[in-house]
């Protein structure tokens, strides 16, 4: 990872469903060693429903703190230096809200892949940066996010004109 702030915490979430192969990937060799470059000391790790077990690692000098599911992943995301997150449009969302550096990894395996949609679009516009599995440590290797700009703030005030004039309602 090209960029001059080390990364030493990153949260990673893989959301609601099972994405086995993104958890057998994050405990993989290649992958620790390329976090561990970024500066990535410590790793919390939302697993949701797949395979892998809960509980607290090391793993090639990192730490990790695996957990399935909690009422709300924002103070996960909030304590991170950096967020590596599949690619649903809820985590996606609440990740560039809170301002942080975002790379999204595509479950190739999902059926009707709308993930790959949000995810490219969203790097087009410089907000993230996404990868596959079979991509993420050549993605970890090469990614610099300092040149990320942030998500804009929504202003309601062009949907609410909208729907006036279509309900007919005037001011």
């Amino acid at each position: 990872m090209t960029t001059s702030k080390n990364f030493e915490k990153c949260f990673i979430t893989v959301g609601t469903t099972r994405f086995d192969l993104l958890c057998s990937e994050i405990v993989s060799s290649p992958v620790l060693q390329a976090l561990k470059r970024s500066g990535c000391k410590d790793i919390t790790f939302q697993i949701g429903n797949s395979k892998m077990d809960s509980g607290d690692y090391e793993l090639d000098g990192i730490k990790l703190h695996c957990y399935r599911f909690k009422d709300s992943i924002e103070n996960d995301i909030r304590n991170s230096d950096f967020v590596i997150s599949h690619a649903g449009a809820g985590s996606v969302l609440e990740v560039l809200n809170a301002r942080k550096p975002l790379l999204v990894v595509v479950n190739e395996d999902l059926m009707d892949n709308h993930q790959l949609e949000l995810a490219e679009q969203m790097q087009v516009d410089g907000h993230l940066f996404y990868c596959t599995c079979d991509t993420l440590v050549c993605t970890l290797d090469q990614m610099d996010f300092s040149l990320l700009k942030p998500l804009e703030k929504a202003n309601p005030t062009y949907f609410f004109q909208s729907l006036n004039r279509l309900l007919k309602i005037q001011d």
